[in-house]
């Protein structure tokens, strides 16, 4: 290992990440008291120009008004991008009114370092004059070939800078690629043609500590297509999936969380490397196999993430 290393920056559990629009207050309760790890309220994408002040206002109400927390659910809201002239309001009215109620805000169209740096500069000075305690995390979409270019700058500017989201429609328009659906791969290409970018996000996330989360999966009607775009990335390593309704949140904490067979095993490979360990071994053999240290972070990564679904689990 180098002896520059990059611990977590904040551990949270967001096998699946719900997004609400803020101008859809009839959506609040049911989104609160639903199985996901994580909730944004949206004032983004889903929000027409004419509506976003009134979707801040929702954003702000339901913030103060109802427990989104229960159950060990994060709530994160997505802001207005840098380019347009929502977002210091935006960030200026939650912070202020609500500070104490947001874990994480979501910065869309994350292009470069400076971008993180904005956010961050005013919700800083917002923590300070109103005295919060818990300062709020932020999160970045990499959702434009600006944003990818930088990822790996991006990924280091902050200690507020909890985690990556890939924003694969947005980035499709910004590659001008041909594509069937949000989150879908075209029948033309030979593969996955969102590997290579969603690998690049991955390393990124890895080597600075933060967590990788892949964004939304558009035809609501193909389960299926959702569950294989979800299975790609928890193999590569991504620590969640957005859903865009919630039809998509068993999916996403199914396919993110290790089998009750993976945990099982991983705990009888830490097993076997302790006593292999007492007996001044290194390595050990488990059911004909070589194990070692490698093995060992690999099987502890899964029993740390079972370990977190359950303390979930029981706090409902």
């Amino acid at each position: 290992m180098s002896f520059t290393q990059y611990e977590p920056v904040r551990i949270r559990l967001q096998r699946s990440t719900l997004a609400v629009p803020a101008t859809q207050p009839k959506m609040f309760e049911k989104a609160a008291a639903c199985a996901a790890d994580y909730i944004f309220l949206d004032l983004e994408d889903s929000v027409a120009p004419p509506d976003k002040a009134t979707a801040r206002e929702n954003a702000v109400r339901a913030l103060r008004d109802m427990d989104w927390r229960s159950g060990g659910k994060s709530i994160c809201v997505r802001i207005n991008g840098l380019d347009t002239q929502y977002m210091y309001r935006d960030v200026v009215d939650l912070v202020e009114q609500v500070g104490d109620r947001i874990d994480t805000l979501l910065v869309p169209k994350v292009g470069v370092p400076g971008d993180i740096y904005t956010v961050e500069c005013l919700v800083s000075q917002i923590e300070q004059a109103r005295g919060w305690k818990q300062p709020i995390g932020l999160e970045a979409l990499i959702e434009t070939t600006l944003g990818m270019a930088n990822v790996e700058e991006i990924a280091q500017c902050s200690r507020r800078l909890e985690a990556l989201h890939f924003g694969v429609a947005d980035y499709a328009a910004s590659c001008r690629a041909r594509t069937v659906n949000i989150g879908g791969l075209h029948p033309d290409y030979p593969g996955d043609q969102w590997h290579a970018s969603l690998q690049r996000m991955l390393v990124a996330c890895r080597a600075y500590g933060l967590r990788a989360i892949d964004g939304p999966f558009g035809d609501l009607r193909d389960e299926e297509g959702y569950r294989q775009s979800a299975l790609r990335v928890v193999t590569m390593g991504y620590d969640g999936k957005w859903a865009i309704h919630p039809s998509q949140i068993p999916m996403a904490n199914e396919i993110m969380s290790p089998s009750a067979q993976q945990v099982e095993k991983a705990r009888g490979m830490l097993t076997a490397l302790a006593e292999a360990a007492e007996r001044g071994q290194g390595a050990a053999s488990l059911d004909g196999k070589m194990i070692d240290a490698a093995t060992e972070r690999m099987a502890r990564n899964i029993v740390q993430l079972a370990e977190a679904i359950e303390a979930r689990s029981g706090a409902h």
